[in-house]
């Protein structure tokens, strides 16, 4: 797969200083890694946004189609993609996302 986009390693201007980034590429188009955004956790390129986001969005029911109506920052093509990085690397994702779950006793009772 040939993806166009940022490559890993080309410098970047970062308030008038030129510093080198630390992202990696996957075997996934859209899906990166940067040492420098969570700690390293995949994420989608260009922005923030862990590959987590998407799959536990898609768990509770969320057709793909219809998670960039709730992540507009995102396209189909980068949700079909970390569902698919998902698939490929199903125990890591599930790992960051017992990692970040919110204990029970912490979420409001309104919200479960």
């Amino acid at each position: 797969m040939i993806c166009v986009g940022v490559a890993p390693g080309v410098p970047t201007l970062a308030v008038g200083l030129v510093k080198e980034k630390k992202m990696q590429a996957t075997e996934h188009c859209y899906i990166v890694t940067d040492d420098q955004i969570l700690k390293g956790e995949p994420i989608i390129r260009g922005t923030r946004t862990p590959v987590r986001a998407v799959v536990e969005t898609w768990r509770r029911g969320v057709a793909p189609e219809e998670i960039p109506k709730g992540m507009p920052h995102l396209t189909l093509a980068q949700v079909f993609d970390a569902l698919s990085y998902y698939s490929d690397h199903q125990e890591e994702i599930n790992d960051y996302i017992a990692a970040n779950r919110i204990p029970d006793n912490l979420i409001d009772p309104l919200l479960k």
